[in-house]
């Protein structure tokens, strides 16, 4: 059986800052975290009964605690995840940027407008970097940009075509 895991009263500075983290943060993970060291310092809980309260196990709770103990206040929040490294950097977002802003036929691309795939195909082209659409997208939406769908006009090598369009639309309203 796990030996009872208590923690030293707290400081009223801790006190505050932990009450102000319960009470103005939106990450509902850190507010719990908050929430089992006041339980625990302030009201002097056991971690099985703190458990009970916030839904965890009580492992989770011990492992807060004493990283509480060893870190204080920042360690109870995340830290960075481990992983690979970004394939794109700040540079290829600003070239994916550049070139959206510019027609695809001035960059001489047999093509008018911009799709997702298109422009992913043009920047795998011009920099050999490979990202999905969907990389594109999320740079695009960073940048405050939003591809349009296409629209299709109908038209006629005629030249007298938007005459004959304007005198069939008055027949039908006329």
């Amino acid at each position: 059986m796990l030996k009872p895991l208590e923690i030293p009263p707290l400081t009223a500075e801790e006190l505050e800052a932990l009450e102000k983290l319960y009470r103005t943060t939106k990450e509902v993970r850190l507010r719990t975290r908050a929430q089992i060291v006041l339980l625990a310092g302030e009201q002097r809980m056991t971690a099985p009964a703190i458990a009970k309260i916030v839904r965890e196990v009580n492992q989770t709770v011990r492992n807060w605690l004493k990283r509480w103990m060893a870190e204080g206040i920042e360690g109870l929040k995340d830290r960075p995840m481990p992983g690979p490294p970004p394939k794109i950097s700040e540079e290829y977002k600003e070239q994916v940027l550049a070139a959206v802003r510019r027609r695809p036929r001035s960059l001489g691309q047999p093509y008018s407008m911009w799709t997702l795939q298109r422009l992913s195909d043009y920047m795998a082209e011009q920099t050999g970097i490979r990202a999905s659409y969907e990389t594109v997208r999320q740079v695009l939406k960073a940048g405050e940009i939003v591809l349009s769908r296409p629209q299709h006009k109908v038209s006629s090598p005629d030249p007298e075509y938007l005459v004959k369009k304007r005198r069939s639309k008055r027949r039908e309203t006329g």
